[in-house]
């Protein structure tokens, strides 16, 4: 039984080069992404002729100085391989000294499949991820590696149908990138998944935000894009977050856990706040018809990642302490690899050992129903 103090509640993988002639049915192959050339000879994905490509620089960074990182140039054959193989993951875990990560998909490339008219090949794509990620990358070690599972956007059957597969081969969590039954808004059909992940003891985990169909796709490289990159956590998540809590989805499911991903949490504090007062003010001409201060909720049902947050750590008891979890983001350029141990140190100096203990690690464990030694199995 593995001990776990530092857990990395919010990391990716990248594709590797064959994932998709391998786990991808045969039918499917020939309109599957595919490894070409960069502008500047590195390697990218081609999810479509004339379609721009995904560049993988940005998101393999392990190990480069801040002046070498940029979106071109960079091969498979140049960056870590812990990027895209389990193996070798756990090889540069050992070196970082991080016992457990909590697996995260590229969006960009969910976002390829889960955008296709073909419904068979939206849902072939994501099972052939979650298939991946689970029985090749995270393989090497399931007491480490923990892949969450990937949900469709195919209506709350086919949602439903596919946290019930992966429940079953072994997943601990899921990740929504829409409202499951498919609509802009959360409505009364998203209670059947939300009741359903309650029950089978899975968080659902919403990495920065939902795509709605309303949404225009944004560019990645105005200084505006850029701008929205840096605050998206603490910008696209709230809205999220209080949709959540004012639907009064936590009264109908009273032990739903969400995780807010890549959010940070220096903000929550004051969203709070804010949410409280307006509810408190508005709730009856607006209809809002919730047991409790939104705040309560958040306490109750939410936890958030984040990356570098002195100001989220220094305030931690008006977030909470149970509902922030530390993560690296590896191997995105946010990542600071192999100095984690020592970022840490750093952002909980003066922290109680108990307090850093929680938000390092045990949150994710008591929300993932990991084992530690001593203690019962889960």
């Amino acid at each position: 039984m593995r001990e776990y103090r530092l857990v990395d509640a919010d990391c990716h993988s990248l594709e590797p080069p064959n994932i998709w002639e391998t786990w991808l049915p045969e039918k499917f192959r020939k309109r599957a992404p595919k490894v070409v050339k960069d502008e500047e000879g590195g390697d990218a994905w081609q999810f479509e002729p004339g379609r721009p490509l995904m560049h993988i620089g940005l998101v393999a960074t392990p190990g480069m100085r801040y002046e070498d990182i940029r979106w071109k140039g960079y091969g498979f054959d140049d960056i870590r391989k812990s990027c895209f193989d389990g193996k070798a993951r756990l090889e540069d875990m050992d070196y970082d000294g991080v016992d457990a990560e909590f697996l995260y998909p590229s969006q960009r490339t969910m976002f390829f499949f889960m955008g296709s008219d073909d419904r068979d090949f939206h849902r072939a794509g994501v099972q052939a991820y979650n298939n991946w990620i689970y029985d090749e990358f995270s393989a090497h070690d399931h007491e480490r590696l923990f892949g969450l599972a990937q949900m469709p956007n195919l209506g709350i059957d086919e949602t439903l149908a596919e946290l019930e597969r992966c429940k079953r081969k072994g997943f601990r969590g899921c990740i929504i990138s829409t409202w499951p039954a498919g609509g802009d808004d959360l409505g009364p059909d998203d209670d059947r998944f939300f009741a359903a992940a309650q029950e089978m003891g899975m968080p659902v985990s919403i990495h920065i935000n939902v795509q709605r169909k309303r949404d225009a796709t944004p560019k990645l490289d105005t200084p505006a894009a850029i701008s929205s990159m840096a605050l998206a956590g603490m910008l696209m998540f709230p809205p999220v977050m209080s949709e959540l809590i004012m639907s009064g989805l936590f009264d109908r499911i009273p032990k739903l856990q969400i995780l807010g991903v890549e959010t940070e949490v220096g903000w929550i504090p004051e969203a709070l706040e804010q949410l409280d007062n307006f509810y408190w003010r508005n709730r009856t001409h607006t209809g809002i018809d919730i047991q409790r201060l939104p705040s309560e909720y958040f306490h109750n049902h939410f936890t958030c990642t984040f990356i570098q947050d002195r100001v989220g750590v220094r305030n931690r008891y008006e977030v909470g302490v149970r509902n922030m979890a530390w993560s690296t983001d590896f191997p995105h350029h946010g990542n600071d690899w192999p100095y984690s141990r020592r970022v840490v140190n750093e952002m909980f100096e003066g922290v109680p050992a108990a307090e850093r203990y929680e938000i390092c690690a045990g949150n994710m464990v008591r929300l993932y129903g990991l084992s530690q030694p001593g203690e019962a199995s889960a």
